[in-house]
């Protein structure tokens, strides 16, 4: 069945082409497996609840008859501004509009949230963009940039609310800077979410060519109920295709946890367990209530452009495992600074089992993708990150230990990241074990090794014991802290690029520091001082069982292997890498340039690589210690290298970096 959807219908269709329903919602009532829902270019301002799973093989589809062209907002418009002095005006709404949740009542809150000031879930926009909500009236009229924003001057337009009791409405003020907002375009988000299910299992749906935007959505760590606004909410097989996502107050999509209500926010609610804890148990209580390969996940994000929301731009814990995350533009996420904790980036997931990010385009995040706990199976793979660090101007203070390419957080692999580009200061933040890198180009240096696991406590040792799965499944194999060390670097090329003197300073200042050691230094040698296999395996001669002479070989650091990486412009190899390429000649430009539409690198790196490498394989490569599971496909398959980062076929002797061959270079991109 085929049901037709038109915004600008007459009331009382019956969502026939030639007498088409005038909302989203009443197909998503009525459709059925196998259903298409044909949407009409045009704005929609609802909250689209679909009622009905499809099935494997025979989704709900809802597709935009337009790429792009049918528009689900969150958001109202707010009219009847009225001058209060200067550029400031205010505006009320009745509350009524909001049903049974107030966006301007309701505060970002939930565990790893860190409440530098007040933030509530709504927003207010001008010509779609969200302004700066500031707590009094008079720092509205004040209209001071803020110091964190990346957009600073845009940061100056300010708005506060608050409430009417005698009346029962909502009272906005907002600094316009000499703006008309009767010929602007002036909304409020009043929907918590554009295209999500209320309820769980609501599986096998596909969401194609919409425009989504402005919800009001809250705060969404992993030990709480994780919400978006699109998603599939806890169930199995959504595809979310061709779409553009912005302006989600907190995540624009969530392929994470459900809610557990004895178990939810509870570090933040009852205080007396830690959050790692808690989630440990989040973790256990979903094993036997449904969190298993045949149940939950298995979804696909392709082809999207999602951009300027406040926490992720794809957020999941648990839900998102074995799915597919390929050829997005992920950007400007993070970008206010309006919010902030530990549950911060373009893509932020938990519990990525098996999953693949593949050909994405991820840059100006605060931080690029961020893996933590349970990283195994995950690959990624042919992406280009850039620019994932603040800005530097007027001699403001980058926050660098908050932005990197690439966080892995207390994992034990096997983490595969093969044929990527990472050109930020910081590449991958490695607070971690058991990870693969093999023909990437790495612009960036490597922060945080042999740091970050542990959870702070002053005077008490507070390991961080994390858990590992079944090959290729969700079932707990066991928990475990991180020793460090297990990883793998294999036909890389390291470039280093100029460290500014606020870069060298910070280092100095954190090389000591339990978290993040702010290294700026591009390369290996991080891992100067970890044993090599041949040394760690020496520790286990003779007997080591009941009775044998006590030594630290099962809490040391693991080995770590690398072979075939090429060094430029002073990147330094670890200690004991047999066979670095160092080049110490010639000086390698690298850098990107975007120009109509497209994205180039330009570099002349390619003038100065000739030499070959040994074609990896998964038999090439240590399995990840642990889990002892191998870098493989997620069907168990091994893996050849031989594929780079345009899909183009390497021969048995490749180069190094991410190309089969320099020549690719004129090539776009993206």
């Amino acid at each position: 069945m085929i049901y037709y959807v038109d915004c600008s219908a007459a009331a009382g269709g019956d969502g026939s082409e030639n007498k088409p329903f005038n909302k989203i919602q009443q197909a998503a009532d009525i459709a059925v497996a196998g259903d298409e829902v044909i949407v009409s270019p045009g704005l929609y301002r609802e909250y689209v609840d679909p009622k009905n799973a499809g099935e494997e093989g025979k989704p709900v589809v809802y597709r935009s008859a337009k790429p792009r062209g049918a528009h689900i907002t969150g958001a109202e418009e707010l009219k009847g501004w009225t001058k209060v002095e200067g550029t400031v005006y205010t505006a009320r709404v009745s509350n009524k509009i909001f049903g049974d949740y107030n966006p301007y009542t309701t505060l970002v809150s939930g565990d790893w949230f860190i409440a530098y000031f007040i933030a509530h879930t709504g927003d207010v926009y001008l010509n779609g963009k969200s302004m700066y909500e500031v707590q009094s009236l008079d720092e509205v009229k004040k209209a001071e940039p803020s110091v964190s924003a990346w957009d600073t001057e845009f940061s100056r337009y300010k708005w506060y609310a608050e409430q009417d009791s005698s009346t029962d409405e909502t009272v906005f003020y907002a600094n316009f800077l000499g703006r008309d907002p009767s010929k602007d375009n002036i909304e409020i988000s009043v929907r918590r979410n554009g295209f999500y299910p209320s309820k769980e299992g609501v599986g096998y749906i596909t969401l194609s060519g919409f425009v989504v935007s402005q919800a009001a959505t809250q705060w969404a760590p992993p030990t709480a109920y994780q919400e978006g606004m699109v998603g599939p909410h806890w169930s199995k097989g959504w595809i979310i295709e061709d779409c553009e996502i912005y302006e989600s107050k907190c995540s624009g999509i969530s392929l994470g946890k459900y809610l557990q209500p004895e178990n939810d926010n509870k570090w933040l609610k009852t205080k007396y367990k830690d959050g790692t804890q808690t989630e440990r148990d989040c973790i256990c209580q979903a094993q036997v209530e449904g969190w298993n390969k045949e149940n939950i996940g298995s979804h696909i994000v392709r082809h999207c452009d999602i951009h300027d929301c406040g926490q992720t731009g794809i957020v999941g814990h648990l839900g998102g495992v074995f799915s597919l995350i390929e050829d997005n533009h992920i950007h400007h996420i993070n970008n206010k600074q309006n919010l902030a904790g530990a549950e911060i980036g373009g893509i932020k997931m938990h519990a990525a089992i098996d999953c693949i990010y593949r050909r994405n385009h991820i840059h100006h995040c605060t931080r690029g993708i961020w893996l933590d706990w349970q990283a195994q199976g995950t690959r990624v793979t042919q992406n280009f990150f850039h620019d994932n660090i603040p800005p530097q101007k007027d001699g403001r203070e980058i926050k660098a230990e908050i932005a990197e390419d690439l966080f892995i957080e207390v994992s034990h692999g096997p983490t595969l990241v093969d044929n990527n580009i990472f050109l930020s200061p910081r590449a991958l933040k490695l607070a971690t074990q058991g990870v693969a890198l093999v023909h990437n180009i790495v612009a960036g240096s490597f922060t945080a090794v042999g740091r970050g696991c542990n959870n702070g406590a002053p005077n008490r040792p507070s390991p961080r014991y994390t858990p590992y799965h079944m090959k290729h499944r969700t079932e707990v194999a066991g928990f475990m802290t991180i020793l460090h060390g297990d990883c793998k670097f294999y036909n890389n090329i390291f470039i280093q690029k100029p460290i500014c003197a606020e870069f060298a300073a910070r280092m100095l200042a954190n090389a000591h520091n339990d978290w993040d050691d702010s290294n700026f230094v591009v390369g290996t040698a991080p891992y100067n001082n970890y044993p090599t296999f041949e040394e760690w395996k020496a520790g286990f001669e003779g007997y080591c069982g009941m009775g044998s002479v006590t030594t630290d070989r099962y809490y040391s650091e693991l080995p770590v292997w690398a072979g075939g990486n090429l060094y430029f412009n002073g990147a330094k190899p670890m200690s004991k890498e047999a066979d670095a390429c160092v080049n110490t000649t010639d000086k390698v430009e690298i850098s990107y340039e975007e120009k109509n539409g497209k994205i180039w690198l330009k570099t002349n790196l390619y003038d100065f690589v000739s030499s070959k490498c040994k074609l990896m394989k998964t038999e090439d490569i240590a399995p990840a210690f642990e889990p002892e599971q191998n870098y493989e496909n997620p069907d168990g398959s091994p893996i050849i290298f031989d594929t780079d980062f345009f899909g183009k076929k390497r021969g048995e002797k490749p180069v190094a970096g991410p190309f089969a061959d320099g020549s690719e270079i004129k090539d776009s991109l993206f």
